[in-house]
């Protein structure tokens, strides 16, 4: 059964003064909900295209993702994906045909993947990128992370945000909405500013470009996130506004917070021994002086994101990947139309 948020706290609406769990089975609900076997059935024929090998490199660290995982999973959600597209296009079409309008190209239809640090969200776009871009139209398929969109470590400390980074203020969200819009509108050659999670900064001058993709994956913590509604009615867009398909990665709250530790103390023994990290101090000292600046930073920053920003845009996503505690895919919810 679909257990709730990850918080514990449920995500309900008002039905005729009840309150209604929106997230769980039952008549209200929005969402069609699947065990990962039953899901695993809707794969059908769909080819696997990937190898081992493959999945080692596109997956996280932490992530025991595999090929059994990206069969019972991720080849159901392609194909899901591969329909949403196909019925995207032949809208476009029929839109053209019936504004007598000579568009000559068709908007790149663009994926949201959002959820919690250390959930798994960074794997899910990397697999995803790599099965749709081999579907048999060969569809060119890109992949931008929020994190270059973040305002530079200058500003965040001079307004006074270093410990709200990853919070919905702490990104240049007209800049996002320039960049997504631009993609939309069919412009070519669109840049998309890059990130470095060794300096832990945005790269000045480095971008990635993105030229009219079939298909964008648009990878963050809160790619879901909407913002206070004016007053007058003026049109207030919110970056989700320009997404055809949405995906949460979920997680119960305690899983969370274990993953996230262990990646921290694995990263001390990798990534963190490198001088020019941003954490490299952190490799320096004893595994429970470093354990103890986890459980901090996990308490002060990201599992309050996680409860005031990010968890409450999760029943704003056409799709919810659950996970369990082995980190892999336990139930699915999937948006009803």
């Amino acid at each position: 059964m679909f257990t709730g948020p990850a918080s514990g706290r449920q995500a309900t609406i008002a039905v005729e003064g009840d309150v209604v769990d929106q997230l769980a089975p039952g008549e209200f609900s929005p969402y069609h909900f699947f065990s990962a076997e039953r899901w695993a059935e809707f794969r059908a024929d769909t080819p696997i295209t990937l190898t081992n090998e493959e999945i080692k490199r596109l997956r996280s660290l932490n992530d025991p993702i595999d090929l059994d995982e990206v069969s019972r999973i991720y080849l159901s959600l392609s194909r899901l994906l591969s329909a949403h597209v196909e019925a995207s296009q032949l809208l476009f079409y029929q839109r053209r045909q019936f504004l007598n309008t000579g568009d000559a190209f068709k908007t790149p239809f663009i994926i949201g993947v959002a959820g919690s640090v250390a959930v798994g969200k960074s794997t899910t776009a990397r697999v995803l990128k790599e099965l749709l871009a081999r579907w048999p139209s060969s569809p060119k398929v890109d992949l931008v992370t929020t994190d270059g969109f973040l305002y530079p470590n200058e500003v965040l400390r001079a307004k006074g945000l270093m410990e709200r980074k990853g919070f919905p203020e702490s990104y240049d969200v007209g800049m996002v909405l320039r960049f997504l819009s631009q993609i939309k509108a069919g412009q070519r050659n669109v840049n998309a500013p890059l990130y470095s999670h060794l300096t832990y900064d945005v790269l000045p001058g480095q971008f990635q470009t993105v030229d009219t993709p079939d298909i964008l994956i648009f990878e963050g913590i809160n790619v879901l996130q909407v913002r206070d509604l004016p007053e007058d009615g003026k049109m207030v867009p919110f970056v989700s506004d320009f997404f055809d398909f949405s995906i949460y990665i979920d997680a119960d709250e305690e899983q969370i917070h274990k993953w996230y530790i262990d990646r921290f103390m694995r990263l001390r023994e990798t990534a963190f021994r490198d001088p020019s990290s941003f954490f490299h101090r952190y490799s320096t000292i004893s595994d429970d002086s470093a354990r103890a600046i986890g459980e901090g930073l996990w308490e002060n920053i990201n599992l309050k994101n996680l409860r005031e920003n990010i968890l409450p845009t999760r029943p704003r996503a056409d799709l919810i990947l659950r996970k369990g505690n082995n980190h892999l895919v336990e139930e699915v919810a999937l948006r009803k139309l």
